[in-house]
C-alpha cells in the first residue's frame, strides 16, 4: 500500500482510496499515484475534456471495462455529451479497424508515411483555399 502521505493525498483528491489501488505492487504504489495525479488529474497541456476523450478512446480500443467506465464518467464530468462520447468511441473503433487492416496486410510503413504526407499536404491546401474563399 501507499505511504501514509500518499494515502492521505489520494483520499484528499478522490474522497477515498479506491480498493483497487491496493493491487499495485509496493515499489510502484507512490509512483503510480503520482502518474495518475500529475498526468490524468493535474493541469497539463491537454484540457481535462481532451484527456478524458483520449482516455475513453484508448480504453474502448483495448476493451477495458474499468477504464472505459472511468473515462466515460470523467468525460461527462468535463461536459462531454452523449453524442460526443459515441463519436469518440467510434473514432477509436475506426482507428483500431484500420490498424488491423494495415498490420494484417503488412503495409510498408515508409510508403504509408510518404503517401499520408501527400494526403495531408493536399488537405492543407484545400483548407487554405477554403479559408481564402471567406
Amino acid at each position: 500500500m501507499a505511504t501514509t502521505d500518499t494515502h492521505s493525498e489520494i483520499e484528499e483528491y478522490l474522497g477515498q482510496v479506491p480498493s483497487w489501488m491496493g493491487e499495485i505492487s509496493e515499489p510502484a504504489t507512490d509512483h503510480s499515484w503520482g502518474i495518475m495525479r500529475d498526468l490524468l488529474l493535474g493541469e497539463t497541456e491537454l484540457s481535462g475534456r481532451e484527456k478524458a476523450l483520449v482516455g475513453l478512446g484508448a480504453a474502448a480500443a483495448i476493451q477495458c471495462p474499468y477504464c472505459t467506465y472511468f473515462h466515460q464518467e470523467e468525460a461527462k464530468l468535463a461536459g462531454v455529451n452523449d453524442v460526443e462520447l459515441t463519436e469518440a468511441i467510434n473514432v477509436s473503433g475506426t482507428t483500431r479497424y484500420f490498424s488491423t487492416v494495415l498490420h494484417g496486410a503488412r503495409v510498408d510503413e515508409d510508403q504509408f508515411a510518404d503517401e499520408m504526407g501527400e494526403v495531408f499536404e493536399h488537405l492543407e491546401n484545400q483548407q487554405a483555399a477554403a479559408a481564402g474563399d471567406d
